[in-house]
């Protein structure tokens, strides 16, 4: 060894570390391709039928590039409208003549052509725009990633969706109590069934004679998770049912219904969930069984995913929780009734049960199972027809629902949501207008509504008529007319039966509020003390500002020179004041007139 160091080497890295990543439009070079996003599982892309095949490739590159990792769209149903829906841009230029390619081809009239074409073929205003979208949402990350292919004129209109003015949806209506009623009972009933039947478990009396086959069977699906057709323990047992001439008929599924929830039983239960939650059905659907936290004082917080609040996905809602009568509750008894299929299925999907021969776990499209519940327990619509029972609607019935109990106060309804969106999308749909405009009318009539006004011909023709102290159906009687029920600016009908308290206390308001009173009825004999609450009024402008002589004074000054004072007429009213000059009544004004 020597002391003279030794000459070092330039440092040098191997060209594959520095390589870029590679281009994800390389992994679609074919139209049949399958996309797995993050959430809903794998989805079969096919644009093979799709011409030209250009044009087609590059919108399948495009899709692919927005379910990307880090794109856009994350949910397999989002993917899916795609699919069925880029189609028909395809099917609108092939009828327009134009040689088409690929997008170099395309121009900005093609996009307004298309919207045109959606409503010749009958889509709405509101409608069209969402295919519009999609085409224009593939060519927007087709011009991102290759600016050259896309016409400059294109881009430009590719900056908007629709050429025309935005036209604000139908709200999504809800059902009515009735049909919300049918549902609730009919999905309780059901979670009854279900859990009798799975507590039950497996019986072997049915045939007594075929009890070693029937034990054998359910032995393998205890062993197994799911018993198939080619089994030799399922093949051994239908034969000998067969020879018996026992019915087949959905004979597999009521094998493995004893041991687990099937498809058929995840329809009550998920409309009872969200009938019970209010929960959006995507969120229901997605329900994990670590989703109850901090469970005290009889709640419990519901922990759910909602994908279309981007960047505010995760969240909780505080519901009761107890019973199965709740929603707590009910969310418990879904983890148990499918703990004996999560052995076979380790998803922790909340919804985990067997369909068609495997445990499946989540729910997808389950239409003939929802017609098939809606038809076996005879649910109608308000106009008795059978119900065609749309789950989407079940989360706007639950609003409705509790936009009833609360009355319409918006600062309790408002659950979740800013008050003005509670109101535009919550309240304001059809189902409630019936509300709405009763209540207006209920306002204009308490508005309008006031004393009963006698004038002297109408006094004297009851006094006549009115021969016994019963009151007559208007709450007019003989003591009334004399001043018995008398109180300082009208006669009473009943001091103790108030509009504004309970039965049986007397009236709580201000003298003056006889003015408004449908108990109050007004004669003649009353004007003086009417005129001479009037001055006292007018003399209380001198004391108070106009904003508060208005608001304590106001609204019964109107009713009494608007309404009172011109219904008896000059006459009358001129004998009243005469009165009033030559023999002041006594004025009896509580604290309550001068505070």
């Amino acid at each position: 060894m020597t002391a003279a160091p030794r000459k070092g080497r330039k440092v040098s890295f191997e060209a594959a570390a520095t390589a870029p990543e590679a281009d994800p439009w390389s992994r679609i070079s074919t139209l049949r391709f399958v996309i797995d996003p993050p959430y809903g599982g794998e989805l079969l892309v096919d644009f093979t039928g799709l011409q030209p095949r250009g044009l087609a490739l590059a919108f399948a590159r495009g899709l692919f590039m927005l379910v990307a990792p880090r794109g856009p769209i994350l949910v397999r149903s989002s993917i899916k409208t795609y699919v069925t829906q880029l189609p028909s841009f395809f099917a609108y230029l092939a009828g327009t003549g134009d040689r088409i390619n690929g997008p170099a081809d395309l121009r900005a009239y093609h996009i307004d052509g298309f919207e045109r074409w959606l409503a010749a073929q009958g889509k709405s205003r509101g409608h069209a725009p969402t295919y519009v979208a999609k085409v224009v949402s593939v060519l927007r990350r087709i011009a991102a990633d290759s600016p050259e292919l896309i016409d400059p004129g294109l881009r430009e209109r590719l900056r908007f969706v629709s050429s025309h003015p935005h036209v604000r949806p139908r709200p999504r209506d809800a059902y009515s109590p009735f049909v919300a009623r049918q549902l609730r009972d009919a999905a309780r009933a059901d979670l009854v069934a279900i859990e009798a039947r799975l507590r039950s478990g497996s019986r072997f009396d049915e045939v007594p004679e075929i009890e070693a086959a029937y034990r054998q069977a359910h032995a393998a699906i205890d062993a197994r998770g799911v018993l198939h057709y080619r089994d030799p323990a399922y093949q051994s047992l239908y034969k000998l049912r067969w020879i018996r001439e026992l019915s087949g008929a959905r004979f597999n599924l009521s094998l493995h219904a004893a041991h687990y929830l099937t498809a058929h039983d995840v329809v009550p239960l998920l409309v009872l969930l969200s009938l019970e939650t209010g929960l959006e059905l995507e969120c229901c659907k997605s329900l994990t069984i670590d989703c109850l936290r901090n469970a005290s004082g009889g709640t419990v917080d519901v922990a759910y995913t909602k994908l279309r609040a981007h960047g505010a996905e995760h969240k909780t809602i505080r519901v009761r929780d107890g019973g199965s009568s709740t929603p707590g509750g009910l969310i418990r008894r879904i983890i148990a009734l499918s703990a004996k299929a999560r052995v076979h299925n380790s998803s922790d999907n909340l919804w985990v049960y067997y369909q068609t021969n495997e445990i499946t776990a989540g729910i997808r499209h389950p239409r003939m199972t929802i017609d098939a519940w809606t038809q076996r327990h005879g649910i109608v619509d308000d106009a008795g027809r059978p119900l065609f029972l749309r789950l989407s609607q079940l989360r706007k019935t639950h609003k409705a629902l509790w936009y009833l109990k609360t009355e319409g106060h918006m600062a309790r309804f408002a659950v979740g949501h800013t008050v003005q969106i509670a109101a535009r999308h919550y309240a304001d749909i059809p189902a409630l207008r019936p509300l709405h405009e009763q209540t207006v009318a209920d306002a204009l009539e308490e508005a309008l509504a006031g004393p009963r006004i006698l004038l002297p011909p109408e006094e004297e023709r009851l006094r006549g008529e009115l021969a016994s102290p019963t009151p007559d159906d208007e709450g007019v009687s003989r003591a009334l007319l004399d001043g018995e029920q008398d109180v300082w600016l009208a006669s009473c009908g009943n001091f103790y039966s108030s509009p504004f308290t309970s039965a049986g206390t007397a009236c709580p308001t201000p003298f003056w509020g006889c003015l408004d009173c449908r108990n109050a009825v007004i004669t003649a004999r009353k004007l003086p003390a009417i005129l001479a609450f009037l001055s006292f009024v007018d003399d209380q402008r001198a004391g108070l500002s106009a904003a508060d002589w208005a608001a304590k004074f106001g609204h019964a000054r109107d009713r009494i020179v608007q309404q009172i004072l011109p219904a008896f007429g000059d006459d009358v009213v001129a004998r009243a004041r005469a009165q009033v000059t030559a023999e002041p009544p006594t004025v009896y004004l509580p604290p309550e007139a001068r505070a």
